[in-house]
């Protein structure tokens, strides 16, 4: 994989000029290079990874098992599609585990909020055969990056 992609995978945060200083290049050839990656899809997007323990925003994350009945000439796609539209969907992937087909992680205000997604907007989806939800207690480590334990809070942090 190009060293570029590397960098931005661990830090999107970077400047073309702090990467061309680590790689050598020029900030005008990383420059084109970051360009041609998005053009081409090859980067998606950049997001910063919030603790929203630490923020005054109330945040629930819960994770959506869905067994689903592949739709004809489609396959799994067209029930992505009508998963993916909505906002609260932050991933959605098709999964090769026996017990269920798609993984949606969703966030929201509350566990009520999420509960009403998924009964209201997910359940009802032609195609979906059955939910199953799981809500987030704590979050130690995301997108590779380890949030920090108050150590006065728990005594057990490492």
């Amino acid at each position: 994989m190009d060293p570029i992609l590397s960098l931005l995978e661990n830090n999107c945060m970077y400047t073309n000029k702090e990467l061309a200083a680590m790689l050598g290049r020029s900030e005008a050839e990383v420059a084109e290079k970051i360009e041609e990656y998005k053009a081409s899809g090859v980067i998606v997007g950049c997001q910063a990874i919030i603790d929203h323990d630490k923020t005054d925003s109330d945040r629930v994350t819960a994770f959506i098992e869905l067994k689903v009945k592949p739709q004809p000439y489609r396959g799994f796609d067209s029930i992505a599609e009508n998963i993916y539209k909505y906002d609260e969907v932050k991933s959605l992937y098709l999964m090769s585990s026996s017990g269920y087909d798609l993984l949606v992680t969703i966030e929201g205000s509350t566990m009520k909020e999420i509960a009403y997604f998924v009964a209201k907007k997910l359940a009802p989806i032609d195609g979906v055969i059955s939910t199953s939800t799981h809500f987030v207690l704590t979050k130690y480590k995301q997108g590779g990056l380890v949030y920090k334990c108050d150590t006065d809070e728990r005594e057990n942090c490492n």
